[in-house]
């Protein structure tokens, strides 16, 4: 397994683009910096390469994929109908956090898109991604490096420790800025549908469109990032009312649970027992933070994590999102408040 940072103090970083792209044409995994999460990377176009994404993630067959493309001058070996409006949301947003939900080009490996007539395409911003997508030449698939459902990676340090030796090459970049998945937008139907929030917002694609684009429904969609329970630490998430933040967690206690709480605020009082987080007030910075995080209070020992409920405005939709679909699976029958 290579293991090359893009900050040391050799001047590694075309070394480091090689050694992937190297690996990438053998037919490897390897796991690269973007600046919403870590991604794992596979050649889009090698059916068994993108078949061990699958496999070292755990991820379900049917799970469509996003390709990773250098620019605009690539989508159309992806995608056989580019509208106008679509190129006009590319040139706007890409380099950048917003995936686009087209009509597949044949070529597309039906593995890649989960046997559905479209495909995911994002260019990402961040610049290891690029120097490595551009050297490389082709699409690559790479979903969020860590086991299908848990927490995404913003570090390689936790891309290591999920995944381990089963990446054949990684690629440090250091700590992602925006820290959560990116926006996924639909525009492969008559109407323009936010199937994920993400970075880019609704009111920044409306400004681009002409129209707010409305938030499909999950419940008939194949896309990534759209299982109920996905983005989840080990232990169980409880999304709280943030005033019943200092209530609850003692109720934990005396059951013998241990709590980690996060919220913008400090404890109204001194908790023994409670490790108290402190997070950012602003949606963009809670957010690059917010699964670094979990990840430091995710320990494995039997506790629970009570998390402030973030305001209910649009600013906070896309960390909304993850911790609703982080707390899904959570089993709250020992709550009885």
């Amino acid at each position: 397994m290579n293991y090359l940072s893009l900050y040391s103090e050799r001047n590694v970083f075309q070394e480091a683009i090689s050694t992937a792209v190297e690996t990438l044409l053998r037919g490897g995994l390897i796991s690269f910096p973007t600046e919403t999460v870590y991604g794992l990377g596979a050649d889009a176009c090698n059916f068994n390469a993108v078949s061990r994404v699958f496999l070292v993630k755990g991820r379900p067959l049917g799970h469509p994929l996003i390709v990773h493309l250098a620019g605009e001058a690539d989508v159309e070996r992806w995608s056989k109908k580019v509208s106008g409006v679509a190129l006009r949301i590319i040139q706007h947003f890409w380099p950048g956090p917003l995936t686009l939900i087209l009509k597949r080009h044949p070529k597309v490996l039906d593995i890649v898109t989960g046997g559905q007539d479209t495909v995911g395409l994002r260019c990402p911003a961040h610049p290891a991604a690029l120097a490595l997508l551009q050297a490389f030449g082709e699409g690559i698939v790479a979903p969020s490096a860590n086991r299908f459902g848990r927490l995404s990676p913003t570090c390689v340090a936790d891309v290591v420790a999920e995944l381990g030796g089963a990446i054949d090459s990684h690629i440090d970049g250091g700590a992602c800025q925006i820290g959560i998945e990116s926006t996924i937008l639909d525009l492969s139907g008559g109407n323009p549908r936010i199937l994920r929030p993400g970075a880019v917002t609704a009111l920044a694609i409306a400004e681009v469109l002409g129209e707010i684009p409305k938030r499909a429904s999950a419940s008939s969609l194949r896309s990534p990032g759209l299982s109920p329970y996905h983005y989840a630490p080990l232990s169980p998430l409880r999304l709280v009312e943030d005033d019943s933040l200092e209530n609850i967690a003692l109720y934990y206690l005396k059951k013998g649970w241990g709590v980690s709480v996060l919220s913008k605020r400090q404890p109204k009082e001194n908790l023994v027992g409670v490790r108290w987080c402190q997070m950012p007030t602003a949606p963009t910075s809670y957010a690059r933070r917010l699964y670094a995080q979990l990840r430091a209070v995710d320990t494995g020992a039997r506790q629970y994590i009570l998390v402030g409920c973030p305001p209910a405005s649009s600013e906070w939709e896309a960390v909304i999102d993850r911790l609703d679909r982080a707390s899904a699976g959570s089993s709250v029958r020992e709550v009885a408040l």
